[in-house]
């Protein structure tokens, strides 16, 4: 009975985790745009730069304080038929860590950070850094070669199935005041970075770049542009026949709101296209006491960044 003890304990353990898991339903496809597991992962705190496992059995996203003071990066893991609990990934909860990216195979998480770099222990600018998984868990990063990460800040990593990097940053070689970088993976080494041509970059702020990993589809976000709806939209192109690619156009109002638009991911296993937004409710009702104040205050849809979702062939790209 004594040699049973242990196992029954883990079976009654492993039992309460899945009556405590949560229903998230990846393969669900909205034809429109929607709040992304409100009040679980879409909450009245700050979220932002959701990323999926290939294999869909990890969710991977940016949870911050309401000031983003503190931004940390969080995963959940699928457990039986639901999702466990949210947890801050082991490495990360001291330093800011956002904008998470798996690799094709899942088996490499890149994103940025703050955090000092090996070199500089000093340095708070923001670089790329990858974590390869182990049987434990994710391991400890490591920041990318002094090609890709300057002394100026690189965000949002998003890696093609060939190891080709696009980032964002801001660099003597640009073109506007914040660009989309490309460099290409030669014999496991980065080139130098270049920035995409005018056909995505322009004179004024582009960041958040997305490539699916065939490479021939690039979402971003844009600041300042002429059909701006307001706050920064999401933006779409594709690669012609000669693989250039072509003039980017904006995602339309069924994607775009006149708040902030931005940090895109496609989940190829279920073509569902997720990204961040600033919207809120509307609400021209006057406010007659604290109470009412209170709950627009802590409601999810109170301003804070959330994670919306709507199948990519539903989201009316021009």
């Amino acid at each position: 009975m004594k040699r049973l003890a242990p196992i029954i304990f883990v079976f009654l353990l492993n039992q309460c985790q899945l009556d405590k898991s949560y229903e998230i339903d990846l393969e669900y496809a909205p034809h429109n745009v929607e709040l992304f597991a409100g009040n679980f992962i879409s909450t009245n705190l700050y979220e932002r730069d959701i990323a999926i496992s290939p294999q869909g059995d990890e969710i991977i996203f940016t949870l911050s304080d309401y000031k983003q003071s503190k931004r940390c990066l969080i995963k959940i893991e699928k457990l039986g038929n639901g999702w466990g609990k949210k947890e801050i990934l082991s490495f990360s909860g001291q330093y800011s860590d956002i904008e998470p990216c798996f690799s094709v195979n899942g088996n490499e998480l890149f994103f940025a950070s703050d955090r000092p770099t090996d070199e500089d222990s000093v340095r708070g600018d923001y670089n790329i850094w990858v974590s390869k998984r182990t049987s434990n868990g994710w391991g400890e990063p490591k920041s990318l070669q002094s090609t890709i990460n300057s002394e100026r800040d690189e965000f949002f990593p998003s890696l093609a199935k060939n190891g080709n990097l696009y980032f964002t940053s801001v660099r003597e070689n640009g073109i506007g005041s914040e660009d989309i970088f490309f460099s290409r993976l030669v014999d496991g080494k980065y080139t130098d970075p270049v920035p995409l041509d005018s056909n995505i970059n322009t004179p004024t702020f582009e960041f958040n770049a997305y490539v699916n990993p065939e490479e021939d589809i690039l979402i971003f976000s844009s600041y300042g542009r002429k059909d701006d709806f307001g706050g920064g939209d999401l933006y779409y192109s594709k690669k012609n026949k000669k693989g250039n690619w072509m003039t980017a156009v904006n995602m339309g109002p069924n994607i775009n709101s006149n708040k902030l638009d931005f940090c895109p991911f496609i989940d190829i296993s279920s073509g569902n296209f997720y990204f961040t937004s600033e919207r809120v409710l509307l609400n021209d009702k006057k406010i007659e006491n604290v109470s009412e104040l209170e709950g627009i205050a802590n409601d999810v849809l109170n301003g804070m960044g959330n994670i919306y979702r709507v199948h990519f062939d539903k989201a009316n790209q021009k």
